[in-house]
């Protein structure tokens, strides 16, 4: 017996291919589409702290300013929920799967100080990714450090490869995740604030603003040994104020945003700290706007005139061992934006949604830049005049991160 949906797919079929298309462009078609599994509940109150959404394994770790909270991707069942305590907001969080830990940084909150917020980020946790449980703390990580040090450097924790590091005072101090013993301490370069880290098995990098310039540091994950210390741009220099973001710590590649529309690029770096390529925001790929990296390439979201009318995006792949472009493909056409990207075990996903048509999922070959999936979402994944936050993806499930207030954080999508 066939089933209601095909027996209609089939007819509309025979009657021609205009209703076939019209099924696999609305979402309504087997194979050809994405629908909603579930949805999370829209948030209350709101703040300046830290908002995310993270997948570790098959749980959905949903941070706020006030706490952290895990849930079963699949169904959707909370399966616990950390709050802080008292008047305090988050400042960063990051996970670490094989450990199932979370470090999360936090402040008091309050008013305004001399230009900074109240106490700055100062105290650093750890929580338990199975059962929400915090299993150690930190005190005061001032340590001696300034309070604009402690402002900038607050934001900035990372977890994973059997470390957890942070900013204390003026050093770098990575603990063992799971139960905080400290591993070892390192002080930063003198002048230098930390902007970003980025942990790997073989080295732990942490880009920098400093006096002059901005500076990208490798560090022993073992003992905490500086390995080197090499400016950003040796050649054309990048301001110390820049906005820096750490790609990849293997190989050291980090993002840098100078304000007031200055330059932009991602700069990638030997395991000795030797500059190897350089790509920058914008090229005859166009202007990038979103990237990610896997396995020493950097994969790029680049918007560009189409000549049609409004602006068009391409994905572009390129390798960090030189900068060179390996394969660019068109995702969004004068009347839909690409803003999601995510990269993960070869296979590159981005959503695209458009203000005419339906939204779709794209997935492409890491490697070719071969399309290998292109599935309709059933219900418009965010309203016409907002962007998708974010991209997450589990075996068949599909995570989309909403990226403004007054609609649910995020929802989970299946392939249909």
């Amino acid at each position: 017996m066939i089933g209601p949906v095909v027996a209609g797919v089939v007819a509309l079929t025979v009657v021609g291919g205009v209703a076939t298309v019209f099924l696999i462009d609305s979402g309504y078609m087997p194979f050809f589409s994405m629908t909603t599994v579930w949805e999370a509940p829209h948030d209350g109150e709101s703040s300046e702290g830290e908002s995310g959404v993270r997948l570790v394994d098959d749980t959905v770790v949903r941070s706020r300013f006030d706490g952290v909270s895990g849930f079963d991707v699949r169904s959707g069942k909370k399966r616990w929920e950390h709050l802080i305590a008292g008047r305090t907001e988050m400042c960063a969080v990051s996970t670490d799967a094989t450990a199932a830990v979370a470090l999360i940084t936090y402040r008091e909150a309050g008013p305004k100080k001399d230009g900074a917020e109240g106490r700055g980020c100062v105290t650093v946790a750890a929580i338990d990714l199975t059962d929400g449980r915090e299993l150690w703390r930190t005190a005061d990580t001032r340590a001696g450090g300034t309070a604009g040090t402690v402002a900038r450097a607050g934001d900035v924790v990372g977890v994973g490869h059997g470390l957890g590091v942070f900013h204390d005072g003026s050093r770098l101090r990575a603990v063992d995740p799971r139960t905080g013993a400290t591993r070892w301490t390192t002080a930063l370069p003198k002048g230098c604030a930390l902007g970003d880290l980025g942990l790997a098995p073989k080295q732990v990098v942490a880009a920098m603003g400093c006096e002059s310039e901005a500076m990208l540091a490798a560090f022993d994950p073992a003992d905490g040994r500086a390995r080197w210390t090499v400016p950003l741009d040796a050649r054309r220099g990048v301001a110390a104020d820049a906005e820096l973001s750490v790609l990849s710590a293997d190989p050291p590649t980090v993002w840098f945003d100078e304000s007031d529309g200055g330059k932009r690029a991602a700069l990638a770096f030997g395991p000795d700290g030797r500059f190897r390529s350089r790509v920058d925001a914008v090229g005859d790929y166009g202007s990038i706007v979103r990237t990610a990296t896997e396995n020493g390439r950097l994969f790029a979201i680049a918007s560009y005139e189409g000549g049609q009318g409004g602006p068009w995006e391409r994905l572009v792949a390129f390798d960090l061992a030189d900068g060179s472009e390996l394969w660019r493909e068109r995702v969004g056409n004068g009347t839909s934006d690409v803003d999601a990207l995510e990269v993960t075990e070869g296979r590159v996903t981005t959503v695209q949604t458009s203000r005419k048509y339906g939204d779709t999922l794209y997935v492409f070959d890491a490697a070719t830049g071969d399309e290998e999936d292109d599935r309709a979402f059933r219900d418009r994944v965010v309203g016409y005049a907002e962007h998708v936050g974010g991209l997450l993806t589990h075996q068949d499930l599909v995570v989309v991160v909403r990226g403004y207030e007054g609609a649910p954080p995020f929802t989970v999508y299946e392939r249909w």
